[in-house]
């Protein structure tokens, strides 16, 4: 359990370094944040600093302050090998975070998913302790991706299995596993860089961030007949995530050609591109752009959106050492 005591800039960014933008106030601190979930009932929140041995990261909303908190010389591993028998076991090296889902638990324990690249291809497994006033993180089991699949975005089914995209270009496919299986395709989820997922509370609808496509993909899951929607958005889309009044917020990126995000990526010159937030209505498929912020030093590419008190929180990757928060009026 790390004490509140501990709490600090992991990145040693200085107060004047994250100053606001404008009207665009930073948390400053967790590098990389490509995708952020929130603690039920906390002011926490936990990133996943995307960067060779990256880490994952604990920020707060109350304070703005952060901490790393795995890998540690002091980490927790619990191994459920009933659960998790084909896991080889914890890896602490090579640990490059990507997509996080959260699966709220009875009381203040939770189970946290991470996809994982790097020394391995795979799903980590934790769980998240939120009683004491800093929650604490055990990693608990993994399951490791197919030969050749590289997973990006991940979520929990209601029946205790998990989905994942395989981001792909030109064609990409979402997997599901179920405990005491193997991974299989899903049959409809087929497309062009499928990124972000989510999936309705009862299970039967998949929402698949379509990178390569500029659209929100509506997939039916476990029904009798095969249903596909979609909806157009002015970006790709990276990651999705549930909005309080059951909306998705979709966030991700343009640029005047796609060209411009791989620059961005790899030098970080992103002259042209800009982070945006889409909200989609995901019954009847429309989306309204709400957050359209031009690349800068300080934050270059956005990938994640999430609420968080009155504020839309707005992670991002290329090095940056911040999260970009909006007023939500």
């Amino acid at each position: 359990m790390i004490g509140l005591i501990s709490l600090m800039f992991t990145g040693g960014v200085s107060a004047q370094d994250c100053a606001a933008d404008g009207e665009v106030q930073f948390l400053c601190g967790p590098v990389s944040p490509e995708d952020l979930v929130q603690v039920p009932d906390t002011d926490w929140i936990v990133a996943a600093g995307m960067e060779d041995d990256g880490y994952l990261y604990l920020a707060n909303s109350a304070s703005l302050g952060s901490l790393s908190v795995y890998p540690a010389a002091d980490a927790s591993h619990r191994f459920d090998s009933q659960r998790y028998g084909q896991c080889p076991g914890p890896v602490t090296t090579g640990f490059r975070p990507h997509g996080l889902h959260l699966v709220p638990g009875d009381a203040d324990s939770h189970l946290l998913l991470v996809v994982r690249h790097g020394a391995r291809e795979s799903i980590e497994v934790f769980s998240v302790d939120a009683s004491a006033a800093t929650p604490g993180v055990s990693w608990i089991g993994c399951v490791v991706a197919p030969d050749g699949v590289v997973f990006n975005s991940v979520a929990a089914t209601p029946e205790g299995g998990i989905v994942a995209t395989h981001f792909q270009l030109p064609m990409g496919v979402v997997y599901e596993w179920q405990p005491g299986g193997d991974w299989e395709q899903v049959p409809g989820t087929e497309t062009a860089g499928p990124n972000g997922i989510e999936i309705s509370p009862d299970g039967s609808w998949l929402y698949i961030g379509g990178w390569g496509t500029r659209s929100l993909i509506r997939v039916s899951r476990g029904q009798q007949e095969l249903s596909v929607d979609s909806v157009q958005v002015s970006h790709h889309i990276d990651n999705v995530r549930w909005s309080d009044d059951g909306s998705l917020l979709a966030a991700g990126h343009v640029g005047p050609e796609p060209t411009s995000i791989i620059t961005c990526l790899s030098s970080q010159q992103c002259d042209g591109v800009s982070t945006r937030v889409t909200r989609v209505d995901v019954d009847d498929l429309t989306a309204e752009q709400i957050i359209d912020y031009p690349s800068n030093p300080e934050f270059l590419l956005g990938t994640v959106a999430i609420e968080v008190g009155d504020e839309i929180w707005v992670g991002g990757i290329a090095g940056s050492d911040r999260i970009a928060r909006f007023s939500r009026r």
